[in-house]
């Protein structure tokens, strides 16, 4: 807190543990007024159902030796995703929902990240998310400092839960009312359910990795989530495009490589051999990008693809020339 006093934050970097989603790391970096810059790591625990806390940190993200000023949302490094980056001479930053300080009271409890955050608002550096997490349906009571007359009007109260995604209500609140509505027609009108806080938040990547072999409209309908929120999901897990063409494309050069070295069994075992290694190679890269989905396919794997097509391509228009020129050979 005395270090503000002397200097202004230029960085700050909020990660969040890909295994254990409570443990929250940060790194600030603080300009002082010699121009020279001190880097302070930080670790906190965001409790669901307890209250925040700070620990003690050891440096473990300094010692992955990463450019700060080429972090950005969504990227991983070692154990951590990066969930929010504020660079104080970029653009104006979007502040996530777990990290908003108007609607996520238990910020208040760790002082040494509420007041950068703070500090990023008031200087008008970030801007909070606008979307609604976790909306309860209590109602709050305004009170006017010369009347105190109370006006029952229903406003957003913000649940202690801000782990989940935005937009989902839990279906306990919602009324019949809400579910089913009757027209004046006598025609029942049913509102489609949408999926819980709860539900969203225990999608995990071993759950998402069921579906990655499908595109994600179908992934969304088997997890009962809607495509916005599963692509929300993806990017929270930093997945930033969803897997199901890597995969596709992949399954694809395997099968033609299995017919190939069929082909090639019957003469020659050496080119067989070749065929089958580096058909090996490309499921062990699928398998990887299962695990790791935000991995871009390789750079032999994507030359390798394109001399597939060209060779398909060559195959096509020959066989388009030859079923032309075979009418006039008959003559």
């Amino acid at each position: 807190m005395e270090l503000a006093k002397t200097s202004f934050l230029a960085t700050l970097l909020v990660f969040e543990n890909t295994i254990n989603r409570e443990l929250i790391r940060s790194l600030h970096v603080y300009r002082l007024a010699d121009g020279k810059e001190n880097e302070v790591e930080r670790e906190f625990v965001f409790k669901r159902n307890g209250p925040y806390a700070e620990m003690a940190a050891n440096p473990l993200l300094k010692l992955q030796k990463f450019r700060v000023s080429e972090l950005f949302e969504g990227k991983v490094t070692g154990l951590w995703l990066c969930i929010f980056a504020f660079h104080a001479d970029g653009p104006p930053h979007r502040i996530p929902s777990l990290l908003s300080i108007s609607r996520n009271p238990k910020l208040k409890s760790i002082p040494n990240l509420f007041s950068d955050l703070e500090m990023i608002l008031q200087c008008g550096c970030g801007a909070e998310d606008v979307l609604i997490s976790g909306v309860s349906s209590e109602e709050t009571v305004e009170e006017d400092g010369d009347n105190q007359n109370q006006s029952s009007r229903r406003l957003p109260v913000f649940d202690q839960d801000l782990n989940c995604l935005p937009n989902s209500a839990p279906t306990s609140e919602l009324s019949e009312t809400e579910n089913a509505e009757q027209g004046h027609t006598g025609i029942v009108m049913v509102k489609k359910k949408r999926a819980t806080s709860k539900d969203i938040a225990r999608i995990a990547m071993e759950d998402l990795a069921k579906y990655f072999d499908v595109p994600i409209v179908e992934a969304s309908k088997s997890l009962k989530v809607g495509v916005t929120v599963l692509k929300k999901k993806c990017r929270e897990l930093g997945i930033p495009r969803w897997p199901h063409r890597k995969i596709k494309s992949l399954d694809g050069l395997i099968r033609d490589l299995q017919e190939e070295v069929a082909q090639w069994q019957q003469e020659d075992e050496a080119a067989a051999f070749a065929v089958a290694k580096r058909r090996m190679m490309l499921e062990t890269e699928k398998e990887i990008i299962e695990r790791k989905p935000f991995i871009e396919l390789q750079r032999e794997t994507k030359q390798f693809r394109q001399d597939v097509f060209k060779r398909r391509h060559k195959a096509r228009a020959l066989k388009k020339a030859m079923s032309f020129s075979s009418p006039d050979l008959g003559h």
